[in-house]
């Protein structure tokens, strides 16, 4: 496999020479050290928080855990990340306004359809991450496929992926993007509900087919909209920044949709697994009391054999080893479920626009309606800016990709029939 992947890496390499490198700039720009420290640490505390909360707990801390002040180091870590972003976004408006090069600038974030496309992005990415974590987990454990196996029962999703995302810019390429997005999660929702109903005890490995060819038609369809969306909301010369801001998006919709998917799974299959054990006559009470200590900070997600192997190791006989075994089972079938349930509810919420992409759009009408603008001037890169400018200017090329924002409707000639005006 591995052997593979290097032939794949040196025919990239020897590709890479057909590529176009852009001129480079007049001036070399400088990299913001403290802002990327600090989107570093703010984003890598939250994640890691929320990664930790299976096994600390999400805000009592666990018996055993680790604690601060009575609670979970999960709760903690999450409060501070979100107080180091507010003092990363404050940061880079510091340093807009001094004249200096920041990561980005956060006003391109009031950017209505700039918002609806990165948000749908992080969604995207966040339930792509999700299955991606879940479906191998369920075919290589608890159905034992081998890894090549595996691969290929995920292989459809990879084939719908390409002929939706080649097929749709080429057979309807005056497709509204607002409606194929809402489209493509409406089928990575509909793909997460058959799989829900698909997966029980006896289930083989046939039943991710369907759910599979579902999920990879969504992301296709999201992936022949979304990148356009983003780019084209604002000015060429913020094109870098959008394209780093997209990264930064999916990262972390990944990021999160991977660590809360094995969140709540650890969670369930822990309580499942207890739970069963407990009901089971069979275990003995001892046995049951051991469990109950041990097991109480989560439990690994196991195949069969191994809980055979490991029942085994610690002395006990058949009747227990395969009561422990079925109970096993079971939770792990009421662990998957609960989490792609956990997964289709957030699709369900992937399909609403952002809350923030309406209250800007519509705050900002109703203050530019009731008041003289006021714009203050933001120096970067040795040209006056304002952030009206920013927004201006963008909704003038993004005005055919409204995504997330039901007040921006295209008009002609590219330009939105209802923009906010100032008096």
């Amino acid at each position: 496999m591995f052997a593979g992947e290097v032939v794949l890496v040196l025919l990239i390499l020897a590709l890479t020479r057909r590529v176009r490198d852009t001129p480079p700039p007049k001036t070399r720009p400088r990299l913001d050290l403290v802002g990327t420290g600090l989107s570093m640490a703010g984003l890598g505390m939250i994640v890691f928080g929320i990664l930790k909360a299976s096994s600390w707990g999400l805000v009592r801390a666990k018996a055993g855990g680790p604690d601060l002040l009575g609670l979970s180091p999960t709760i903690w870590l999450i409060l501070a990340g979100a107080l180091v972003l507010y003092g990363f976004f404050s940061w880079e408006d510091r340093l807009v306004d001094r004249g200096g090069e920041p990561l980005f600038d956060p006003a391109i974030l009031k950017i209505s359809h700039l918002l609806g496309g990165l948000m749908t992005f992080m969604f995207q990415f966040f339930l792509q991450g999700a299955v991606f974590f879940i479906v191998p987990l369920f075919l290589s454990v608890a159905l034992g496929l081998s890894a090549i196996d595996t691969g290929l029962r995920v292989l459809p999703l990879s084939l719908a992926l390409l002929v939706a995302a080649i097929g749709i810019p080429r057979m309807r390429p005056q497709a509204n993007p607002r409606r194929v997005s809402r489209i493509g999660i409406l089928l990575i929702l509909a793909g997460i509900i058959v799989l829900v109903g698909g997966i029980d005890i006896d289930a083989d490995a046939g039943v991710v087919l369907w759910p599979m060819l579902l999920i990879g038609f969504g992301i296709g369809a999201l992936a022949s909209q979304l990148g356009a969306v983003t780019v084209s909301a604002v000015p060429d010369d913020q094109a870098a920044e959008v394209g780093g801001l997209q990264n930064t998006f999916t990262n972390l919709g990944a990021s999160l949709g991977t660590a809360i998917a094995g969140t709540v799974l650890l969670l369930v299959l822990t309580s499942a697994f207890l739970t069963n054990v407990t009901d089971n006559p069979t275990i003995p009470q001892e046995v049951k009391d051991a469990a109950d200590v041990e097991l109480a900070s989560g439990i690994p997600f196991m195949s069969d054999a191994d809980l055979e192997e490991a029942m085994q190791a610690a002395g006990q006989g058949a009747e227990v080893t395969q009561a422990a075994v079925e109970a096993n089972r079971a939770a792990r079938i009421e662990a998957l479920d609960a989490t792609l349930i956990v997964l289709a509810v957030i699709g369900v919420v992937a399909l609403f626009p952002p809350a923030a992409c309406r209250s800007s759009t519509r705050g900002r009408r109703r203050r530019t309606e009731q008041r003289p603008a006021e714009p203050s001037h933001r120096t970067r890169g040795g040209r006056r800016t304002t952030t009206q400018g920013i927004v201006a200017a963008a909704g003038g090329r993004a005005g055919v990709h409204s995504l997330a924002c039901p007040e921006r409707r295209p008009g002609r000639g590219g330009e939105g029939e209802r923009r906010p005006r100032t008096r």
